[in-house]
């Protein structure tokens, strides 16, 4: 049986090199690049730490072929090992940032949850009570002159009606219907400045709670503007319409957005 011998280069002659393995390093170089973009990516961060992994295995033993002359690409794969170390280092850093932000995020959505529960300060309220005295139930309204106070130490007060005489370009008020006004008092006995720019005030009146419209004139209707600073107070007069049957109003205060708005029966 013949035997098959590989020919031997002769005398003169020079054996083909072998073909560069450089894959390793250009893909370590690739994966860097890719994975330190995602790794400055909050909630992608992750992904920049696997594919920085990566990289630097392939660019380390690609820096090892580089070393025994199988591939020619050294420093690409010693670039590739950069990167990837550092979108690991950088993921890492970004990691623990977003999810330090994340913590503080929730915990300010459950101090304003907290805070915008309002709380009763008028006498047997819950704040300032005798000792034994029963709280108010906070689903009832408060009465003229009394407090809303809110965990946030913002407070809240509504004056008892008085008649009101509207401008004669008054905006607001029905011919046949009475006017009447009513001073709202906000007062911060926080420790931060609070923004009045979201106050709202509106009213229902007589047994039927039909809308009371506010009234807009030269005397009344401006609102509350600006900020209020820690202990200090800002007060504005309302005037609403009502039906001149009317014998209640009813006043609903909201400080804003995230406070639950409070309401003042009061007797006209």
């Amino acid at each position: 049986m013949s035997q098959y011998t590989q020919p031997q280069p002769q005398p003169g002659q020079f054996a083909a090199p072998a073909p560069a393995r450089n894959g390793l390093g250009t893909a370590a170089l690739v994966l860097g690049i890719i994975g330190l973009v995602f790794a400055v990516i909050p909630f992608l961060f992750w992904i920049g730490t696997i594919l920085g992994l990566l990289a630097l295995i392939l660019g380390i033993v690609g820096r090892g072929r580089a070393k025994r002359g199988e591939a020619t690409n050294k420093g690409v794969a010693l670039a590739g090992t950069v990167l990837g170390l550092v979108g690991i280092i950088v993921s890492v850093i970004i990691g623990i940032v977003t999810v330090m932000a994340v913590d503080d995020a929730v915990d300010e959505i459950n101090k304003a949850v907290e805070n915008t529960a309002p709380k009763d300060t008028t006498a047997g309220g819950t704040d300032g009570a005798a000792e034994g005295d029963a709280p108010k139930d906070e689903t009832k309204s408060l009465a003229a002159d009394e407090t809303s106070a809110y965990e946030d130490n913002v407070e809240v007060t509504v004056s008892a009606p008085k008649p009101y005489t509207p401008g004669e370009f008054a905006i607001g008020h029905t011919k046949g219907n009475k006017a009447y006004q009513v001073t709202i008092t906000i007062e911060n006995a926080g420790k931060e400045k609070f923004d009045t720019s979201l106050v709202t005030a509106d009213a229902r009146a007589g047994k039927d709670g039909v809308t009371a419209e506010q009234i807009f004139d030269d005397k009344a209707g401006t609102g509350f503007e600006g900020t209020i600073l820690p202990g200090k107070k800002a007060t504005v007069t309302f005037a609403f319409d009502a039906p001149a049957d009317a014998k209640n109003l009813t006043v609903e205060v909201s400080p804003g957005f995230d406070y639950d708005a409070s309401q003042w029966e009061l007797t006209l």
